[in-house]
C-alpha cells in the first residue's frame, strides 16, 4: 500500500512539523512529507525539514499583490505533489477562499485553544484572564470561517493559578505534539471521511471531537 503523502505549511519554529517527522520516523504514522513550504525564509521549520531530507520551499508573501496570488503560487508547488493532506503547522497566514475550497476536506490545522473558544491569537492569555480551569488544543479541518471547521481531536490542559501565557503555552504545545500526528493518522487510514460537509469517523457521524486523555483517545 502506498504511503499517504503530506505537504506541510509553516511560518515559525516548526515544532509540530517535528512531531510529525518523528511520528513517521518511529513508524507511528505511515506517511511521507513531500514538501515543507514557508512564507518566512528564517522559519525554523525549514531547517527541521532540510535536516530530515525533506524538500523545502520559501515563498515570500510580500512579493505578491494579493492573498489570492500568493496562495496560487503555493498551489503551483502543492498540486504536482498530489498530497492526501495539506497540513498547517503554525502557518501564520489567513488563506484565501479559493485555496481552502481547492483543498476542501484535506486541509488540517491545529489551534491552541478548546475551540470554539478563543479563535485567533493570544489564546493562552485569554484563558488566564478569564480564569478558565482548563485550556487546550484542537485539531480541525479548515473552512472559510477562521478556526471554525469540523473538530477532530481536542486535548485539555489544566490552567494553574501561577500560570503565565508562556508556561501555559508550553504545556499546551506538549499536547499538540501528541494529537496532531494522531489526527493525520486517522485521515490517512481513511477512518475520517466526509458526507457532504458532515465529518464521519469509521462511517459514523463524529458528533463532537475525540478527546485525548491520559495517553489515549476517548470518543
Amino acid at each position: 500500500m502506498e504511503k499517504a503523502s503530506l505537504v506541510v505549511l509553516v511560518s515559525g519554529s516548526g515544532s509540530n512539523l517535528q512531531a510529525i517527522i518523528d511520528a513517521i520516523k518511529n513508524q507511528q504514522l505511515d506517511a511521507e512529507i513531500k514538501a515543507v513550504i514557508s512564507n518566512r525564509e528564517d522559519a525554523g521549520g525549514l531547517q527541521r525539514a532540510a535536516s530530515a531530507g525533506i524538500k523545502t520551499f520559501f515563498i515570500d508573501h510580500s512579493q505578491y499583490p494579493s492573498r489570492e496570488a500568493f496562495d496560487r503560487a503555493m498551489m503551483q508547488i502543492i498540486d504536482p505533489l498530489k498530497p492526501d493532506l495539506v497540513i498547517l503547522a503554525g502557518f501564520m497566514r489567513i488563506l484565501s477562499s479559493a485555496f481552502i475550497e481547492h483543498y476542501q476536506h484535506r486541509l488540517l490545522n491545529i489551534h491552541p485553544s478548546l475551540l470554539p473558544k478563543y479563535k485567533g491569537l493570544n489564546t493562552h492569555q485569554q484563558a488566564i484572564d478569564n480564569h478558565d480551569p482548563v485550556h487546550g488544543a484542537s485539531v480541525h479541518y479548515v473552512t472559510d470561517e477562521l478556526d471554525s471547521g469540523p473538530l477532530v481531536i481536542q486535548a485539555e490542559v489544566p490552567v494553574m493559578t501561577d500560570d503565565t501565557a508562556q508556561s501555559l503555552a508550553a504545556r499546551v504545545l506538549h499536547e499538540e505534539h501528541k494529537i496532531y500526528p494522531l489526527a493525520i493518522k486517522l485521515h490517512c487510514e481513511g477512518r475520517l471521511a466526509f458526507d457532504g460537509n458532515r465529518l464521519l469517523l469509521d462511517k459514523q457521524p463524529l458528533q463532537k471531537a475525540l478527546q485525548w486523555q491520559h495517553g489515549k483517545l476517548i470518543q
